[in-house]
């Protein structure tokens, strides 16, 4: 190790374990699900739980942490309460890679998203909406959902075809 670095050697093993502990996964590997598959990352990507991939079910994608937002969208009226998990804390959680996503919905509707656009706002894969658990005919399991009311950029409608409603997948690139 570099002398410059030496004396964060500590501090830094210190951090990542527990980062490890936190996430109940060791290097590389994550745990398994023990539910319902509704979320699969592959691609560029650190860690797995299966050949290849990181499978995940709803109470995996809960432990990684809860977060909301509230926020008008194009396909109801006033503002909604979502909450889930945000994209960011996924991202991290996989180890990713790369510096686009390809995410596709459970009818094979697809499009490509920036990763550094998923970090520059809390971005988040809802499973509830107002309340309600987001099922497959009201948008969920997983539903893409930018906090357009908190960011003006965000509210112009070029952004409406990222809200990816009954997301199944994502492909780090």
């Amino acid at each position: 190790m570099s002398p410059m670095f030496r004396p964060f050697g500590k501090a830094l093993a210190s951090l990542m374990l527990a980062v490890l502990m936190q996430t109940g996964a060791g290097a590389g590997e994550l745990p398994r699900p023990k539910g319902e598959v509704i979320l699969t990352v592959t691609g560029r990507i650190a860690n797995t739980n299966a050949p290849g991939k990181a499978e995940f079910d709803r109470a995996m994608l809960e432990k990684i942490g809860v977060s909301e937002i509230r926020t008008s969208h194009s396909w109801g009226e006033g503002v909604s309460h979502f909450e889930g998990v945000g994209v960011a804390k996924l991202l991290d959680m996989v180890g990713t890679g790369g510096t686009k996503i390809k995410a596709r919905a459970i009818n094979d509707y697809a499009i490509e998203l920036e990763v550094a656009e998923l970090r520059k706002y809390p971005v988040m894969l809802a499973m509830k909406m107002n309340g309600a658990d987001l099922r497959r005919r009201d948008r969920g399991p997983l539903w893409v959902v930018y906090p357009r009311d908190s960011y003006p950029e965000l509210l112009d409608e070029k952004h409406n075809h990222k809200w990816i409603w009954q997301l199944k997948a994502l492909d780090v690139q």
